[in-house]
């Protein structure tokens, strides 16, 4: 009998992958931290039991959430990341030559040793000199006033429970926005549209709220609940379509989704979003 490994959510919907073995299993002072080889999309990291990221799939979530803003802000010499203990952002962030500086902000060591020995195709950039991860609270982290400011902040954390629920509040907002220099972009993960629609919807609200506006974006992440996935990005003064074209070329050449047609049509707004937004 094949072993199958099933996340439930809303004890509604279900999400099943054929499990070939655990590679990994153990537990932080935070949560349940396990990285399994699938038969479909290879190996995958789950954070109390529920789908992270995948070899398969990663693609689509670290490459919206990094080239989005790496194209748009006026500068990139420094960029913020908040969580992304698997190293896929870091990675996509660092393929540009004019990033000088990254933070990465992670709460779970775990996360981040565990990803360096098992996830290697999707953390490739840990020995990169401009990387500088730090095994700490993001929360705490963007309330700081001796940094200087970021070109880009990235939250690349998980769902609003545990140690990430933190991270989906005004005032993290707020800490975000003061990180940022003027002209400078940020996203964060922002849920399903579908299955967290609520969730999703009091996100862009308020960061809405604290920037201004705020723009969502969306793609396919088939590992996440409904397949359906959404970003939410804002800014201090530019225009998310004015993709600087100097960095866009050579990251198309690599890149396995993001391109310029792909980072235009991501802002279309389903008709039910734009309804809930007024827009």
């Amino acid at each position: 009998m094949s072993l199958w490994y099933d996340e439930v959510t809303d004890e509604a919907v279900r999400f099943g992958l054929k499990v070939e073995r655990t590679l990994f299993m153990g537990k932080s002072d935070f949560q349940t931290v396990s990285v399994i080889e699938t038969t479909a999309f290879g190996r995958a990291l789950l954070l109390d039991d529920l789908w992270m990221t995948s070899e398969r799939d990663e693609a689509v979530y670290h490459e919206l959430i990094a080239h989005v803003p790496c194209t748009t802000a006026k500068r990139l010499e420094r960029v913020l990341i908040i969580g992304g203990g698997d190293g896929g952002t870091a990675r996509e962030v660092l393929k540009h030559p004019e990033v000088k500086h990254v933070d990465m902000v992670e709460i779970d060591g775990l996360v981040v040793e565990t990803s360096k020995q098992f996830l290697q195709t999707i953390g490739s950039a840990w020995n990169d000199p401009r990387l500088h991860v730090t095994i700490g609270d993001g929360i705490a982290w963007v309330k700081r006033t001796d940094l200087e400011p970021y070109d880009v902040v990235i939250v690349d954390g998980s769902d609003p429970v545990g140690p990430a629920v933190g991270l989906f509040n005004r005032e993290f907002y707020a800490g975000c926005h003061s990180m940022l220099r003027d002209g400078g972009c940020f996203i964060t993960q922002s849920e399903s549209p579908i299955m967290l629609k609520d969730v999703h919807l009091e996100m862009v609200r308020t960061i809405g709220e604290v920037f201004g506006i705020a723009h969502p974006l969306y793609g396919p992440v088939p590992l996440y609940p409904s397949g359906a996935w959404s970003w939410t990005y804002a800014s201090k003064g530019v225009d998310r379509f004015a993709v600087n074209e100097a960095r866009a070329t050579p990251i198309e050449a690599q890149a396995k989704y993001w391109n310029r047609d792909i980072h235009r049509g991501a802002f279309a707004l389903p008709n039910h979003v734009r309804l809930e937004l007024g827009r």
